[in-house]
């Protein structure tokens, strides 16, 4: 039953997930011929710092309800998952307000004491609008996947993603029949809208769950703050292990364009630099992760149930399968962007530049898909301690190849950090599994 649940919820995040994905892609390429490499640049520099505010508000509480959930018994709990939903929103919801106050307010101050840019500001203070929808449809989200039921997030996915991309696309069309030209701002408020979307379609779909599962039991003041306590408890190692991953995936971002410039770029050049890696090369490389995503989202609520229940062979069932799939997605991945690395580049985006990038970047797509499988898991086990100081020694380490070796080297000197640091995180993970003899 736990398989069937796990391969029917893999199977619809999937298809969602590479809907959204086809949908982003094309959405990027859009972007980068609009825009060019430099916009697509500035626009790559804001992302960092929506990832940090994420992690900081939500995703540590949506893995804490999605563990918590699933911990329930299915046939007893359902007010107590309804108090673990309600009470997670409440705390994210808390955060996400007073981050979107402050984002918007510091803006100019974060665009450039830490993205060292400027033309930043007027991005940040758009996408800040959106941090309170993103964190309700993400908690909800998490309640959904602790149930077993990806339809809903699947659906959100879609939904978030053809209204960003959908309003984009009628904004510019309205400015093409009347000559007005945007700037890239135009995305900022692409993804607002998509967040808002997302929300306003999980809000009424989670109220009708409520009403069909017919609670009539009152929910009393003392298990919330019970609950707050054990949801923080989970939550805080997580989301401190992300804010601190997020938070030096800043100041990398920020640097990077800074460590181009000292190589011998100009400030157009490290930022065009900067925008075909992270914003074309890395597109296609990421795009086969919808199906580890889907798969590592969906195990973690399994893993923590035979957790729960100390079934160590399940969990090293799950293991064993979750290594051998991941490592030969990314082999595969690995020779075909290897062979049609400077054909996708030239094909897709019309920059050879990307193409290089793609080619040179295949090598990382055995690790990056198998650590995010071996990361759900460990979180599934409650070990997000370890996955905090995993996550940060190696981003210390990619930090030293961004400060040193690319003023040095150039742009390759990036490739190598992020290698370097994919593969201390694969043998840190190895590592603990061994320890707690799963394998």
């Amino acid at each position: 039953m736990k398989k069937n649940a796990l391969m029917k919820g893999t199977l619809i995040l999937t298809a969602a997930g590479i809907a959204s994905r086809l949908i982003g892609f094309f959405y990027r390429i859009f972007l980068s011929r609009m825009f060019g490499a430099e916009g697509m640049g500035i626009y790559e520099l804001i992302n960092p710092v929506m990832a940090l505010i994420f992690s900081l508000c939500t995703s540590g509480i949506q893995s804490a309800i999605s563990k918590f959930v699933a911990a329930r018994p299915e046939g007893s709990g359902t007010p107590d998952r309804i108090r673990i939903l309600l009470t997670g929103l409440s705390l994210s919801g808390t955060l996400s307000v007073l981050c979107a106050v402050f984002v918007y307010q510091n803006a100019d101050f974060i665009s450039i004491a830490l993205l060292s840019e400027a033309r930043c500001a007027p991005l940040l203070r758009i996408v800040a609008l959106s941090f309170p929808a993103a964190c309700i449809h993400s908690c909800i989200n998490g309640y959904f996947y602790g149930i077993k039921k990806a339809g809903l997030p699947a659906f959100c996915q879609l939904f978030e993603q053809c209204f960003r991309v959908g309003s984009v696309f009628l904004f510019w069309s309205w400015a093409q029949q009347r000559h007005i030209v945007f700037s890239i701002a135009v995305a900022a408020v692409g993804l607002v809208i998509g967040e808002f979307a997302s929300m306003l379609a999980a809000v009424p779909a989670t109220l009708y769950h409520f009403a069909k599962a017919k609670t009539t039991k009152g929910f009393p003041l003392t298990p919330y703050r019970r609950l707050a306590g054990q949801l923080l408890c989970f939550a805080i190692p997580l989301s401190a292990n992300r804010v601190c991953l997020h938070l030096l995936g800043a100041v990398e971002s920020a640097r990077i364009p800074v460590s181009l410039q000292r190589f011998g770029c100009t400030t157009g050049q490290a930022l065009s630099l900067y925008g075909i890696f992270t914003g074309m090369a890395m597109t296609c490389i990421l795009f086969p992760s919808a199906l580890t995503n889907s798969v590592s989202v969906l195990l973690m609520p399994l893993i923590a149930e035979a957790d729960a229940r100390h079934n160590h062979t399940a969990i090293r069932s799950y293991l064993l399968k979750s290594i051998r799939c991941c490592l030969l997605l990314g082999l595969f991945c690995m020779a075909f962007f290897l062979c049609l690395g400077p054909f996708l580049g030239t094909v897709l985006f019309r920059n050879v530049t990307a193409g290089n990038f793609i080619r040179t970047l295949s090598l990382l797509c055995p690790f990056l898909y198998l650590n995010t499988m071996l990361f759900s898991i460990l979180n599934g086990l409650g070990k997000t301690g370890h996955t905090f100081v995993f996550h940060l020694l190696a981003q210390a380490l990619r930090l030293a190849f961004v400060f040193f070796a690319i003023p040095r080297f150039g742009i390759r000197a990036l490739f190598w950090g992020m290698l370097a640091g994919q593969l201390f995180l694969s043998l840190c993970c190895f590592s603990q599994f061994k320890r707690e003899d799963y394998l």
